[in-house]
Protein backbone atom coordinates (compact mmCIF):
# COMPACT_ATOMS: atom_id res chain seq x y z
CA UNK A 1 0.00 0.00 0.00
CA UNK A 2 2.84 2.62 0.93
CA UNK A 3 4.49 1.57 -2.52
CA UNK A 4 1.72 2.69 -4.94
CA UNK A 5 1.17 6.47 -2.69
CA UNK A 6 4.46 7.56 -3.66
CA UNK A 7 4.02 5.94 -7.55
CA UNK A 8 5.69 8.58 -9.77
CA UNK A 9 7.63 10.41 -7.05
CA UNK A 10 11.01 11.57 -6.65
CA UNK A 11 11.66 11.61 -3.06
CA UNK A 12 13.65 14.88 -2.43
CA UNK A 13 14.67 15.64 -6.44
CA UNK A 14 11.71 18.23 -6.62
CA UNK A 15 9.37 20.59 -4.50
CA UNK A 16 5.74 20.75 -4.40
CA UNK A 17 6.06 24.60 -3.51
CA UNK A 18 6.73 27.64 -5.93
CA UNK A 19 7.94 30.89 -5.07
CA UNK A 20 4.76 32.52 -6.02
CA UNK A 21 3.88 35.40 -3.76
CA UNK A 22 7.37 35.31 -1.87
CA UNK A 23 9.33 38.61 -1.54
CA UNK A 24 12.88 37.97 -0.91
CA UNK A 25 14.79 40.42 1.81
CA UNK A 26 17.19 42.84 0.13
CA UNK A 27 20.54 41.24 -0.16
CA UNK A 28 24.24 42.63 -0.24
CA UNK A 29 27.28 40.98 -1.64
CA UNK A 30 30.48 40.98 -0.05
CA UNK A 31 34.30 40.13 -1.56
CA UNK A 32 36.57 38.69 0.55
CA UNK A 33 40.32 37.97 -0.34
CA UNK A 34 42.70 35.71 1.27
CA UNK A 35 46.33 37.13 1.55
CA UNK A 36 47.10 33.25 1.67
CA UNK A 37 46.34 32.18 -1.64
CA UNK A 38 45.16 35.32 -3.35
CA UNK A 39 41.69 34.34 -4.10
CA UNK A 40 38.34 36.27 -4.11
CA UNK A 41 34.97 34.85 -1.93
CA UNK A 42 31.89 36.94 -2.49
CA UNK A 43 29.19 36.10 0.13
CA UNK A 44 25.68 37.53 0.34
CA UNK A 45 24.33 38.84 3.03
CA UNK A 46 20.98 40.30 4.44
CA UNK A 47 20.90 44.19 3.64
CA UNK A 48 20.31 44.45 7.52
CA UNK A 49 22.95 42.38 8.93
CA UNK A 50 26.39 43.92 9.17
CA UNK A 51 28.76 42.25 6.97
CA UNK A 52 31.85 40.99 9.42
CA UNK A 53 35.04 42.08 8.61
CA UNK A 54 36.87 38.67 8.44
CA UNK A 55 35.55 35.34 6.61
CA UNK A 56 37.26 31.82 6.57
CA UNK A 57 38.42 31.38 3.28
CA UNK A 58 36.49 28.36 0.99
CA UNK A 59 40.01 27.29 -0.43
CA UNK A 60 42.59 27.37 2.28
CA UNK A 61 40.77 27.92 5.29
CA UNK A 62 42.78 31.10 6.62
CA UNK A 63 41.55 34.23 7.38
CA UNK A 64 40.37 36.22 4.37
CA UNK A 65 39.46 39.99 4.55
CA UNK A 66 36.49 42.14 3.30
CA UNK A 67 37.42 44.85 0.63
CA UNK A 68 35.92 47.83 0.48
CA UNK A 69 36.45 49.58 -2.51
CA UNK A 70 39.11 47.26 -3.87
CA UNK A 71 40.57 47.83 -0.82
CA UNK A 72 41.13 45.65 2.45
CA UNK A 73 39.43 46.51 5.47
CA UNK A 74 42.28 46.91 8.24
CA UNK A 75 41.12 44.65 11.20
CA UNK A 76 41.94 46.12 14.78
CA UNK A 77 43.40 42.53 16.69
CA UNK A 78 43.93 44.87 19.83
CA UNK A 79 41.53 44.40 22.15
CA UNK A 80 41.44 40.78 21.54
CA UNK A 81 42.50 38.90 24.84
CA UNK A 82 45.83 36.61 24.62
CA UNK A 83 44.72 33.18 25.85
CA UNK A 84 46.34 32.77 29.04
CA UNK A 85 47.54 28.13 29.33
CA UNK A 86 47.70 26.53 32.44
CA UNK A 87 51.13 27.19 32.79
CA UNK A 88 50.59 30.57 32.65
CA UNK A 89 47.87 30.42 35.51
CA UNK A 90 49.91 28.28 37.77
CA UNK A 91 52.70 30.73 37.19
CA UNK A 92 50.44 33.79 38.74
CA UNK A 93 50.01 31.60 41.73
CA UNK A 94 53.51 30.58 42.60
CA UNK A 95 56.87 30.81 41.64
CA UNK A 96 59.07 28.52 40.10
CA UNK A 97 61.50 27.40 42.75
CA UNK A 98 57.81 26.48 44.85
CA UNK A 99 57.20 24.43 42.00
CA UNK A 100 60.08 22.36 42.16
CA UNK A 101 59.71 21.81 45.50
CA UNK A 102 56.29 20.34 45.04
CA UNK A 103 57.47 18.54 41.92
CA UNK A 104 59.94 17.14 44.47
CA UNK A 105 58.08 16.35 47.09
CA UNK A 106 55.05 15.12 45.11
CA UNK A 107 57.98 12.66 43.31
CA UNK A 108 58.87 11.07 46.63
CA UNK A 109 55.48 9.90 47.74
CA UNK A 110 55.16 8.13 44.13
CA UNK A 111 58.92 6.49 44.27
CA UNK A 112 57.66 5.16 48.35
CA UNK A 113 54.22 4.34 46.68
CA UNK A 114 56.05 1.99 43.88
CA UNK A 115 58.50 0.67 46.12
CA UNK A 116 56.18 0.03 48.50
CA UNK A 117 54.15 -2.16 46.22
CA UNK A 118 56.78 -3.74 44.80
CA UNK A 119 57.89 -5.30 48.27
CA UNK A 120 53.80 -6.34 48.87
CA UNK A 121 53.95 -8.43 45.56
CA UNK A 122 57.39 -9.74 45.93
Amino acid sequence: MADRSLRGMRLGAQSLQTEEGVTFSPRVAHTYRCESCGRETVMIFSADAEAPDEWECKYCARTATRLVDSMPVVVDHSDEKIARTHWDMLLERRTRDELEELLEERLTVLRLRRGGQQKIGA
